[in-house]
């Protein structure tokens, strides 16, 4: 789904997103002329790889993930925002592009499967 920044309304819309069975879903709306704010949850299965024996394995997602989007370049006034900003430089929000992004971050992690979860190996640098 994608969006025009200066169609986003001021207030909450709902939207939708899927890729390979992970899906986003929440509202947004506009909180300045130059940021957005989502509520959103992410939801699915996908498969990662276990960083010690290279095996595939599943994992399941529910978690919250509430961010805010920039039209351009974020400036924070305040140093208290704690906030994920995610910028756009072509004043287009594409939810697809956010989600694929976080699916990508996701792959990235350090995972461990469950069978060397349990083995006793364990890993020493020397």
């Amino acid at each position: 789904m994608k969006i025009e920044f200066r169609k986003v309304p001021q207030s909450p819309k709902i939207f939708s997103a899927e890729h390979n069975s992970v899906k986003i879903e929440g509202t947004f709306c506009k909180i300045s002329p130059s940021l957005v704010k989502v509520d959103s949850t992410i939801s699915g299965k996908t498969t990662v790889q276990c960083a010690r024996c290279g095996e595939d394995d599943t994992v399941t997602l529910e978690e919250e993930f509430n961010f805010l989007i920039s039209d351009g370049i974020f400036k924070n006034d305040s140093s208290e925002s704690e906030d994920l900003v995610i910028e756009v430089d072509d004043n287009i929000i594409d939810f697809d592009e956010i989600i694929q992004s976080e699916i990508s971050s996701i792959y990235s992690d350090y995972h461990i499967c469950n069978n060397c979860t349990e083995s006793d190996l364990v890993d020493k640098e020397y």
